[in-house]
């Protein structure tokens, strides 16, 4: 739901351009992504590297300036089950110039879809990643960066969109992977940030509810939180029929495919070829599914906000709610008052839960227009400014008291 692929399909659409309607065809998964057959270690062990070409720039010089490496490891998935899960670790070369160790973020990312080619390591060696520029902006401050590809973004099996513990326990599993990782000069003793907005809000506020129980040796300093999907019936009922209709059609398949949930039973002919076609397709397939509604997918006709009213999905909806859990570090949250895909009422709701069980929180409104907007116009100059407070050890002074 980000940044420049984002602002430039809107401009396409807005223009009135024609947009393919099928999704570009899957290429066969590179050999880096087959998992092994059997998974061992621990959370956050590396199970294999290689360097990767970070492209940002034309000329490529942003091998000149960082070290780059795609790695795959260990993470645990809803269940406590161990799984492998791709991802990035990206070093500057310039040696940290800042008080004690140099930071590493935790990056998670915003929507890319559900095929494996939408997944961040491999966009990023083909100069397609949106959130390049973000983490761009991050190496230029001197912080070591680790991106996840999240559960089945280039690996086999559905990518488990929007499910809080999996996007979580993969954000700090990158981290724990970025300091075990040979050569990368990192340790448990460098600080910790994580950053995220849209999905990766959702992933940075969730690894921010559970960095103290899952992974404590963790020393995070702070949470950059930007347009969180807190409570997913409220978002999906805004996304319904809208532009953004394609994001509630990978929640459901997500959902479905972390929970084992067949779908088909629910849907009409329509609605099963629309859930076959969105696995295959990245965020720049939105205009393929963009008004659809749920509705016209279901079985009994039906919008997806009445299924999600009955078990099994009443559960699986409650179980991704963030706000529940008291995060233990200072958090950023951002959100604008005109965010036309994530309500902005579910953002504060979720910062007046945390507010209310005492945590350290600052809740910031923004006036950018639309969600892309606020994201484009905004949130980066924020998440720095946050993440330089804390790394150089000045309190966040909380704003509970507004809310």
């Amino acid at each position: 739901m980000r940044r420049l692929a984002l602002a430039a399909l809107t401009v396409t659409l807005t223009a009135g351009v024609a947009i393919p309607v099928s999704a570009a065809t899957e290429p066969p998964r590179p050999a880096f992504y087959a998992a092994p057959a059997s998974i061992s270690g621990a959370a956050g062990d590396v199970i294999r590297s290689e360097p990767l070409t970070f492209s940002v720039d034309p000329a490529g010089l942003s091998a000149l300036v960082m070290t780059s490496t795609r790695i795959m490891y260990v993470s645990t998935d809803r269940t406590g089950a161990k799984y492998a899960v791709t991802g990035s670790v990206l070093v500057p070369k310039t040696p940290w110039v800042g008080a004690g160790r140099r930071p590493i973020i935790g990056y998670a990312v915003g929507t890319q879809g559900l095929a494996d080619r939408c997944a961040p390591s491999r966009q990023q060696s083909e100069g397609l990643e949106y959130e390049s520029l973000m983490i761009k902006g991050l190496i230029e401050r001197g912080y070591a960066v680790a991106v996840t590809d999240y559960q089945g973004l280039g690996t086999a099996g559905v990518h488990t969109y929007m499910n809080r513990l999996v996007q979580g326990r993969a954000v700090l599993d990158s981290v724990r992977a970025a300091q075990r990782l040979n050569g990368s000069g990192l340790s448990a003793a460098n600080p910790v940030g994580i950053v995220g907005y849209s999905q990766g809000g959702g992933g940075a506020a969730s690894a921010a509810e559970l960095a103290a129980a899952y992974a404590p040796e963790l020393a995070v300093k702070g949470v950059v939180a930007g347009a969180v999907p807190a409570d997913l019936a409220a978002v999906l009922t805004n996304l319904d029929g809208g532009l953004y209709a394609e994001f509630a059609l990978y929640g459901m398949r997500g959902l479905a495919a972390g929970y084992g949930v067949d779908l088909a039973p629910y849907l009409n002919a329509a609605g099963r070829q629309a859930m076959d076609a969105v696995e295959g397709e990245c965020v720049t397939d939105l205009a393929n599914h963009a008004f659809v509604t749920t509705s016209s997918l279901s079985s009994t006709g039906t919008p997806a906000s009445v299924l999600l009213t009955q078990e099994p999905f009443t559960t699986m909806v409650a179980q991704q709610r963030i706000g529940t859990i008291k995060p233990a570090m200072p958090v950023y949250v951002v959100h604008s008052s005109l965010d036309d895909v994530i309500p902005y009422a579910v953002g504060r709701s979720m910062a007046k839960s945390w507010c209310g069980k005492g945590a350290n929180v600052y809740f910031d409104t923004t006036l950018a227009p639309t969600h892309v907007g606020a994201d484009l116009v905004d949130y980066a100059p924020r998440a720095y400014a946050f993440l330089e407070a804390r790394f150089a050890g000045l309190p966040q002074f909380s704003n509970c008291w507004t809310l």
